[in-house]
């Protein structure tokens, strides 16, 4: 994308939806706020936004462009989010790096991406070295202050600079023409057999997703977020933070999850609002703490990637004494499609929710047909936070917009009360004896069935006879133990004889992606064998 005339700059100064934009409006409007705290370091929103325009004018006096591709690799850190916001005055496009990725996975992101540069905390240096390397079109490596030391393994032909180097001296706003629909980031959905697809998200994707989950979850400026979840995922980024700065609410951000720290932040920072995963619930709820912990302050709890068994949401209700509210979606929606809002956590357990603000949600049969309430088919969707496509992959881009509508690859139905409830991922329906199951359905029976299971992976594996055998793989809590039998007996009085597990697997630790959700194909690949002779 070339630069625009400067007669069309002003024009679209004045009109533009820009991501960027956001922290400088609630700048304007709340100076004195407190913006982004990182352990010791606080800012105001004067004080981060004049910061991240320095990055920004440093970015644009080293050659960065509208259209220009910038990777970040870093944990939580307000440097992450400083560059995340720069690159997005620019027009320039972020490609945040998962940190669990493998390191060919790095190395086919930042050339598939054709990154530029890449920014990386220093205690990640020494590991990625040989990812960048490999990465022709990475010219500079930028390294920013982290948790450890920078121990330096350059790889040759890279021009390497510290993030003090990169902020320049001028700190007022770029100014630069940055069209609405021009990519603000690439976003690299996990791979389980193949490299990972770039989702191409644009400005007013974002922008309009920010403002859906403000209205819909009722955030001020007055809130306070605590940011645990990995930022160089969409849920936490674009569903909680550019929210968070859109209000002109605070971030304060983790470094990760750790429940006394998390509990102690509560406290100390009143913080309003927490997004986790389940299991992060029930762990702080079992930390030895968490009896005297004043956490008056907390309005709403969100949690993602997995529905609550009833014993822990009733739990959590009544201990952390707050709303809970469970978030439904996929990088693709940029990421929220429906929301599990309070009112159903009880009345419709298990359950996503219902559509939120400028997201149409419908479900699709195999020929197109948008199928009637009751019947289960594919969750399709439909508004303005949808991703642009596939980077550099037309015919992904086009299965995926077939028949007018994206295609989330998810099973569910709609009730007669409007609420969705989503049945499976399709990979991992299990086909059984001619019959197919839901492993979610399963899942759900086995957490009811024991008290003791803190976690389970309900998958099908290859058996000679089923065809694929539903299997229990089971992650007893802290202190407990599973008895297999035992819980295969209470199932078969509760489901159907043929989607009782024919077997419960208890493992001491489960498979996770970096954000903490359970890789079900590594389980499936670790007990492939499991049935065979």
């Amino acid at each position: 994308m070339g630069s625009e005339p400067d007669q069309g700059l002003a024009e679209n100064l004045i009109q533009r939806v820009n991501v960027g934009d956001s922290l400088a409006r609630s700048a304007a409007a709340h100076p004195a706020r407190t913006a982004v705290v990182d352990g010791d370091r606080r800012w105001t929103y004067a004080e981060f936004n004049r910061w991240v325009n320095r990055v920004a004018h440093g970015l644009a006096d080293r050659g960065y462009r509208r259209g220009d591709a910038l990777a970040i690799a870093s944990g939580n850190s307000a440097e992450f989010l400083a560059v995340y916001y720069a690159a997005a005055k620019l027009g320039v496009v972020c490609v945040p790096i998962n940190l669990g990725w493998r390191g060919e996975e790095v190395t086919y992101v930042l050339e598939h991406s054709r990154s530029k540069a890449v920014v990386v905390e220093s205690q990640l240096v020494d590991a990625l070295s040989d990812a960048i390397a490999g990465a022709g079109d990475v010219a500079e490596v930028i390294v920013a202050p982290g948790t450890g030391a920078d121990h330096r393994r350059e790889p040759a032909d890279r021009g390497w600079c510290g993030f003090g180097e990169l902020e320049g001296d001028v700190d007022t706003e770029p100014d630069r023409f940055v069209a609405d629909r021009d990519p603000l980031s690439y976003l690299y959905t996990s791979g389980t057999t193949s490299f990972p697809k770039g989702v191409m998200t644009g400005h007013l994707a974002i922008y309009l997703e920010s403002m859906s989950s403000a209205l819909e979850c009722g955030w001020s400026r007055e809130d306070r977020f605590a940011a645990m979840m990995p930022m160089f995922h969409t849920a936490q980024l674009n569903a909680f933070c550019t929210p968070a700065v859109l209000v002109g609410a605070s971030i304060h951000v983790q470094r990760g999850f750790d429940p006394r720290v998390l509990l102690d932040t509560i406290e100390g920072e009143r913080i309003t609002q927490v997004f986790g995963l389940p299991m992060m619930y029930r762990t702080m709820l079992e930390h030895p703490s968490f009896a005297g912990r004043d956490l008056s302050s907390l309005r709403r709890c969100t949690y993602a990637m997995a529905a609550m068994p009833e014993a822990l949401i009733r739990r959590c209700l009544d201990e952390f004494g707050c709303d809970f509210a469970l978030l439904f979606g996929q990088t693709e929606m940029s990421p929220v499609t429906t929301l599990f809002r309070p009112e159903h956590q009880l009345s419709h357990l298990g359950a996503v929710g219902t559509p939120v603000t400028n997201v149409a949600v419908a479900i699709m049969g195999p020929d197109g047909e948008l199928l009637p309430t009751g019947e289960q088919g594919e969750i399709v969707y439909r508004g303005p936070s949808t991703m642009t496509g596939y980077l550099r992959n037309e015919q992904a881009t086009e299965e995926a917009f077939a028949h007018g509508w994206f295609h989330s690859g998810d099973v569910g139905r709609f009730d007669s009360d409007g609420v969705l409830w989503f049945a499976d991922r399709f990979k991992d329906v299990i086909k059984t004896g001619g019959e197919n199951v839901a492993s979610i359905e399963v899942e759900l029976a086995v957490y009811a069935a024991d008290p003791r299971i803190g976690e389970v992976v309900v998958v099908g594996l290859p058996h000679a006879r089923w065809t694929e055998a539903i299997t229990a793989v089971v992650l007893p809590k802290d202190g407990e133990t599973v008895d297999p039998d035992e819980l295969i007996g209470t199932l078969k009085q509760t489901l159907d004889g043929y989607k009782v597990p024919k077997s419960v697997i208890v493992v001491s630790e489960l498979p996770r992606t970096s954000t903490g959700k359970v890789q079900k194909n590594v389980v499936r690949a670790r007990h492939d064998q499991h049935y065979i002779d």
